[in-house]
């Protein structure tokens, strides 16, 4: 398949009439597949009332089919399409995140959706990106878009349009480069059927922000105990690895360059992923910064770039600093675990 490219400029005030936008809302309407950006990572969008989109997603993404996806809308009305009885909880959310990084579990329209976006469940995840490209081309086509991340299933999801062509060109209808992303970790997804909402996939959206609007508010038990199974779309499987394997170093400064250098003497080349405040701590084979400890939503913003740029090194393996949880460090460390298989390495306490 030849993957068509566009380029679109974000800064544009009208988008729905760029020809741009109008062929890439053509071919979703004809049941291709299409990868766009949003605020938070690339998406590869297709008609979530089609089985034949949606088979379309699965395959390119090499993604099982019992894991839901996402369905993408470009207004707060586009919600009774595909869902019904709303909480008062899932209200005040949608009032106060969208359009940004927010996905609410909704109890699906019944025989609207396809089986397949939903996964046979009776529940539809669904938010409304905060980008001018995904929503344009979403006004456009004039239909909900089931989109997960654009990536080949398990790789690190793509904050570029580089990434969705290095994983997806020739296999995909279109790619829109839109620029690259601004959260850099996927959306928060947040359960609104039961009384309390549960968080069941951290993101841009931290449990704090939640709270400050709806009150008490859960952690899916699957985020922290690895025996549960996660409900999440996009949580199933194993995601965000690089191709080296990836450990969690929880130690100091001097535990951790001791355990670069014995891996350096057994003949294996070393990757660390740390932040700018530790650059000049550290020696080792491949040293990438992502972001600063100071302020985590920079340590997310470039997460995804960092792990993918791991491949196009030679490291035998990769080491990683860990983060506090609170705010966005839940999102950044639940990637870094699944990215790391949950492999820790602890420092022993004296």
């Amino acid at each position: 398949m030849r993957t068509k490219h566009w380029h679109v400029d974000n800064s544009v005030d009208v988008l729905d009439t760029y020809p741009q936008i109008e062929e890439a809302a053509e071919l979703l309407k004809q049941d291709e597949v299409v990868a766009f950006p949003t605020e938070t990572v690339y998406g590869l969008g297709g008609n979530a009332l089609s089985d034949q989109a949606a088979a379309k997603i699965f395959a390119a993404k090499g993604r099982p089919a019992d894991n839901p996806l996402i369905v993408h809308i470009a207004s707060k009305q586009q919600v009774a399409d595909i869902a019904v009885n709303l909480s008062q909880t899932a209200e005040r959310l949608m009032e106060a995140f969208w359009p940004g990084p927010l996905t609410v579990i909704l109890e699906k329209q019944p025989n609207r959706l396809s089986q397949l976006v939903t996964a046979g469940l009776e529940t539809v995840a669904v938010r409304m990106p905060d980008h001018p490209v995904a929503l344009a081309v979403i006004r456009k086509c004039g239909l909900p878009i089931a989109a997960p991340s654009a990536n080949r299933s398990g790789k690190p999801s793509p904050t570029s349009a580089r990434h969705v062509q290095d994983d997806l060109d020739g296999v995909i209808a279109g790619i829109i480069d839109g620029g690259d992303t601004g959260v850099g970790v996927e959306s928060t997804v947040v359960d609104c059927t039961g009384s309390i909402p549960v968080i069941l996939r951290p993101g841009g959206i931290t449990k704090e922000d939640i709270e400050a609007v709806v009150g008490e508010a859960a952690i899916d038990a699957a985020l922290t105990d690895m025996n549960q199974q996660p409900k999440s779309p996009g949580m199933k499987y194993k995601h965000y690895a690089p191709e080296a394997p990836v450990y969690l170093l929880d130690g100091s400064r001097s535990w951790v360059q001791s355990r670069i250098n014995e891996q350096r003497q057994e003949g294996k080349k070393v990757g660390l992923l740390t932040t700018e405040e530790n650059l000049p701590f550290y020696e080792a084979d491949v040293i990438l910064p992502c972001g600063r400890r100071d302020d985590l939503r920079t340590v997310a913003h470039s997460l995804y770039e960092v792990l993918r740029a791991f491949n196009e090194t030679d490291v035998d393996i990769i080491y990683s600093e860990t983060f506090p949880t609170d705010g966005v460090g839940l999102a950044i460390m639940n990637r870094l675990e699944k990215a790391a298989a949950h492999r820790w390495l602890h420092e022993k306490q004296k």
